[in-house]
């Protein structure tokens, strides 16, 4: 099998994959579906629609951080399986509301964030469990493809959902959504049954277990800071994409879902490349933060439409290489009983840039022009990048510097041997 598909080697990850897949799609599509019925309750209102968005997004801030704990008290299969029940009951209730015609938008409300709700506490189990059913050998490459099926339900779910509303009405799309979710439900059913590694306490697994392992690793805090910061200036191509498209160069909605193809072919690009990866270094993940700051950086700058339009896929790309790489470290070098807790955490910094970020970009955007949220995203990206990867460079050196002279390793030195573990500690990660 091609390096690039190694891990559908695996019959448990490819009916995974498949649930992922349909999971994407189906998310995606209640997305559009949800901000479409808000505009037809609302008259077209802006403000009930960026409501309803935050709903389906404030949970990943709130629940996902609990839902990583339980992701390492409980089985992970069993966590899913019931997030798959939610989102297939919240999926009837709207459809039945619309059937009905008792749909209203603080019913619309309430169903969004229990969407969201749902899809925080799957996120954690999702990621944690991939090492368990590929092993740490093909994790990298899980991971990517992981990357390529989420990115052909960003594209493939709107579509769909698109095409429905306008050919069929909402209540059809609503159906569909049903039977996406109830294909990963049946999918995730489908899984054996998947021994949890567990190691001492683990039925008693805390939160701050998991951040005391992170402080012990530096080149973790960092990847982890690192995710924030590129998300919080980097990540917000929807919105920049958007105003770009508008108020630059005074298109519409034909011309923001061109350009929003052409960003998402590049990711398609980017995680099919990252899934050829067999292993991941802080060297790649730095250089490619680096090469995504400059990318957007980049865009921000093209005088024409032709020329943003060709700039986005280098932009979808270098994005999916630093955030594959970054999944990909995390996951390699956390134990499996500590895994759900620092993919709960990862998944609240990601999603955290978002709702502080975006607003930001907009406001900026609204005083100096729409360009200011890609320049200065990207100069975000890059100086941030720059400025943790040198404390971490400092960071390491002084340990360096203060085991050198340590008592331990100059017995050692007279002895003419290094120990291993003080061997090892000059940059070799970078």
């Amino acid at each position: 099998m091609s390096p690039t598909f190694a891990a559908l080697s695996y019959g448990q990850y490819r009916r995974y994959l498949l649930a992922q897949l349909s999971t994407g799609i189906g998310f995606w599509m209640m997305r559009l579906a949800q901000d479409w019925l808000v505009l037809d309750l609302t008259d077209g209102s802006g403000v009930a629609v960026g409501i309803a968005t935050a709903l389906q997004f404030i949970p990943f801030l709130i629940i996902t951080p609990f839902a990583g704990v339980m992701a390492d008290r409980f089985s992970r299969r069993t966590l899913m399986i019931w997030a798959h029940i939610g989102l297939v009951s919240i999926s009837i209730v709207l459809l039945v509301a619309l059937l009905t015609n008792t749909a209203n938008v603080a019913v619309v409300f309430v169903l969004a964030a229990l969407t969201g709700s749902m899809a925080a506490i799957d996120f954690p189990s999702r990621q944690a469990l991939v090492g368990q059913l590929v092993g740490n050998e093909h994790l990298t490459n899980a991971v990517a493809l992981n990357s390529v099926a989420f990115n052909l339900a960003r594209i493939s779910g709107p579509a769909i959902a698109g095409v429905l509303i306008a050919g069929t009405g909402l209540p059809v799309v609503i159906g569909v959504i049903v039977a996406f979710f109830a294909i990963a439900l049946t999918a995730i059913a489908s899984l054996r049954r998947i021994p949890k590694t567990r190691k001492g306490d683990l039925p008693r697994a805390t939160f701050s277990d998991g951040l005391k392992f992170l402080r012990s690793r530096p080149e973790l805090m960092f990847l982890l800071a690192l995710v924030f910061f590129v998300a919080l200036f980097g990540l917000n191509f929807q919105l920049t994409t958007a105003l770009m498209a508008t108020q630059e160069f005074a298109g519409g909605a034909a011309s923001f879902g061109i350009l929003s193809t052409f960003l998402a072919l590049g990711s398609l690009v980017g995680s099919l490349l990252a899934a050829r990866r067999t292993q991941v270094r802080v060297r790649l993940i730095v250089v490619s933060a680096l090469a995504f700051g400059s990318a957007t950086l980049l865009a921000g700058v093209m005088p024409t439409w032709a020329l943003f339009a060709l700039v986005l896929p280098l932009c979808g790309i270098t994005a999916m290489t630093f955030t594959t790489a970054a999944q990909s470290f995390l996951q390699l070098a956390t134990p499996d009983h500590l895994r759900g807790r620092v993919m709960g955490i990862y998944t609240m910094l990601f999603f955290a840039g978002t709702p502080i970020g975006a607003p930001l970009i907009g406001w900026l955007s609204d005083i100096l022009g729409a360009r200011v949220g890609l320049i200065g995203g990207g100069i975000g990206v890059v100086a941030s990048t720059a400025l943790l990867s040198w404390q971490l460079l400092r960071r390491r050196e002084m340990r360096v510097t203060g085991h050198l002279h340590s008592p331990h390793l100059q017995l050692h030195r007279r002895v003419g041997a290094l120990p291993p573990a003080e061997a090892d500690l000059p940059l070799s990660h970078l």
